[in-house]
């Protein structure tokens, strides 16, 4: 399947096969492919919590208005975002760069970032959406079904897994073998509403 064929393949399916369950390398595949998704200043700002113990996954459920593929899906990620991985130890973002473009680089983060926390919240969103969509299509590549979630307590899921204080929810992603296809698409709004060109007011 390539990337266009994936595009129209991926779906958001709500009801899974309970009994289904991802091979540990297909596992490793789909977050060994996410892991390529850009990021500013290749921050890699995203964390991805898989959430695998049946007594957590029922926690979170329960939190996620008790829709009940977060426990019938093969995998649940919640991805969320270090809104500091820009100063932890920046270097290593550009560890295999030539030293001089590694230090500028590494100097344009702290500036860009510092002391800016709105912009911090706005890269770690930017960063998960991304994320996201990525590990969507991986899973539609490798043959099965995902669904992006948004539904859910974001105060009770980030005590649920322990979120540290300076990190982020973004969404939940449930990933598996459909059991009942999803409705048809809802409809899409035509190009020119959406698509303009230099500037609002304009159509392509």
């Amino acid at each position: 399947m390539n990337t266009l064929e994936a595009i129209k393949a991926r779906r958001s399916v709500r009801s899974y096969d309970p009994d289904h369950t991802l091979t540990d390398q297909e596992e490793r595949t789909l977050f060994e492919h996410t892991l390529l998704s850009p990021t500013s200043f290749n921050i890699q700002n995203w964390r991805f919590i898989v959430v695998k113990d049946p007594e957590q996954r029922a926690k979170v459920r329960q939190a996620g208005w008790d829709q009940a593929q977060l426990t019938d899906a093969s995998l649940l990620v919640i991805l969320a975002a270090d809104l500091n991985a820009w100063d932890r130890d920046p270097d290593r973002y550009w560890v295999n760069a030539p030293k001089e473009t590694a230090d500028y680089l590494v100097k344009s983060i702290i500036e860009f970032y510092k002391d800016n926390e709105p912009l911090q919240r706005d890269e770690a969103m930017r960063s998960v959406g991304i994320a996201a969509q990525t590990l969507m299509l991986a899973a539609t590549e490798l043959g099965y079904d995902s669904c992006p979630m948004v539904g859910f307590d974001p105060i009770e899921v980030a005590k649920i897994i322990n979120l540290p204080g300076d990190h982020v929810l973004g969404m939940m992603v449930v990933i598996g073998k459909k059991a009942v296809a999803p409705f048809p698409r809802g409809g899409q709004l035509p190009i020119g509403e959406v698509v303009l060109t230099d500037a609002f007011g304009t159509t392509p």
